[in-house]
């Protein structure tokens, strides 16, 4: 049976480098499988999700989680083992929906709706122990809601839509120490409307959303990079994109955004913020994540379009193929073979790499993949 088993997995592998080959004319690091691992089931959307070593966390509007023939009570955040599925005692509740989540260390920093977690007052922004769940000191007032998080360059940095932190004037984008929790004077870049997605290197924050201006500046519509530390805006990243920027991911090639608008679109950037390449579907793409040199997309998109044109209501207007919610691109931009076919109206809203097992996870509110029962969360290796 396990050579069976190991057979299968072996031919899914197999067949997805094959269409990578196929589809670029090259053979990049292979693909993911097309097969769901085992996880938890969620009775409620996950919007979040982050890994920490074997660990998966999840955040969202969930109440109860249910593995092993079980179900758990879990408001709105959970904890479990990324390999197995394994549900983790990890429990933290929050009081409302978690939106986003980033790791850094031992901590586990959520943010979203909420106005207390695990009974402690706080205030749409939290930090947690990694290991046991404990709300931790760390404490702002934010007058709105973070959308995105992610920590690096000793900063957690948020985006989202709110117009203060503890009184002082922040318009959608914050920083806070890692080291003491402190919010960062020195970092106040500006968007004159909402950020939905952030993605950080040693030497840029990229920010994507529904704004025109960063800082003023002419040119960042939708995307753009400001400096770590102080957040002015690099002219060296420019482009503008075609609608709401809802996704963003890097590698060493580039940027890559997940935008909305008529049909939703996968976009390549170069660092220097020339467009590689495009992709387009008759939905919007929500998500976006890099792995080995492929580009994973994901949203509310039936179909990928064989073309750059679509028409009214985002429909393809020159051929497409079944990409029922989540596809595959190669770095050159050819739609690879890859298509486990999630299900629902919404379908994902978020996918984020696992680098310990080399997996990506999904998120969302489908509740089967390829006709697999995998609520809310599946994860491919």
């Amino acid at each position: 049976m396990r050579f069976i088993l190991f057979a299968r997995r072996l031919l899914l592998t197999v067949a997805a480098a094959t269409a990578l080959v196929t589809a670029s004319g090259s053979a990049p690091a292979l693909a993911v499988s097309a097969g769901p691992d085992k996880a938890p089931l969620f009775n409620g959307s996950v919007y979040a999700i982050a890994y920490r070593g074997g660990t998966a966390y999840v955040g969202g509007s969930f109440t109860s989680v249910s593995w092993g023939g079980r179900t758990y009570a879990r408001a709105r955040l959970a904890a479990f083992d990324a390999s197995s599925g394994t549900l983790l005692s990890w429990a933290p509740a929050a009081n409302s929906t978690v939106r986003a989540l980033a790791v850094s260390g031992s901590s586990v920093y959520a943010g979203g709706n909420f106005t207390t977690v695990s009974g402690r007052s706080r205030d749409n922004l939290v930090r947690l122990d990694a290991a046991t769940g404990a709300v931790g000191s760390f404490a702002h007032r934010v007058s709105g809601v973070p959308y995105a998080l992610a920590a690096g360059n000793g900063r957690l940095y948020a985006g989202g839509s709110f117009t203060a932190v503890d009184g002082s004037t922040r318009r959608n984008l914050a920083a806070f120490s890692l080291t003491s929790g402190a919010l960062d004077g020195g970092w106040r870049p500006s968007a004159d409307d909402s950020v939905h997605a952030l993605a950080v290197t040693s030497s840029r924050v990229y920010l994507g959303g529904s704004f025109h201006l960063i800082n003023g500046v002419s040119r960042t519509l939708r995307v753009a990079a400001v400096s770590p530390s102080g957040g002015s805006v690099d002219r060296g990243f420019l482009p503008t994109a075609p609608a709401q920027v809802n996704g963003l991911a890097t590698d060493s090639a580039g940027v890559y955004a997940a935008t909305g608008g008529q049909g939703g679109r996968a976009i390549a950037y170069t660092t220097g913020g020339t467009m590689r390449w495009q992709r387009v579907f008759d939905g919007d793409a929500v998500a976006v994540a890099a792995l080995g040199g492929t580009i994973y997309v994901g949203g509310h998109f039936d179909r990928a379009c064989t073309t750059v044109n679509n028409g009214a209501h985002g429909a393809c207007t020159d051929g497409s193929v079944s990409r029922v919610k989540l596809a595959a691109i190669s770095g050159r931009g050819a739609l690879t073979g890859w298509a486990p076919q999630a299900n629902g109206v919404i379908g994902v809203r978020a996918l984020v790499v696992d680098r310990t097992r080399g997996a990506i996870g999904a998120g969302g509110d489908f509740t089967t993949i390829g006709g697999q029962n995998r609520k809310r969360y599946a994860s491919f290796h």
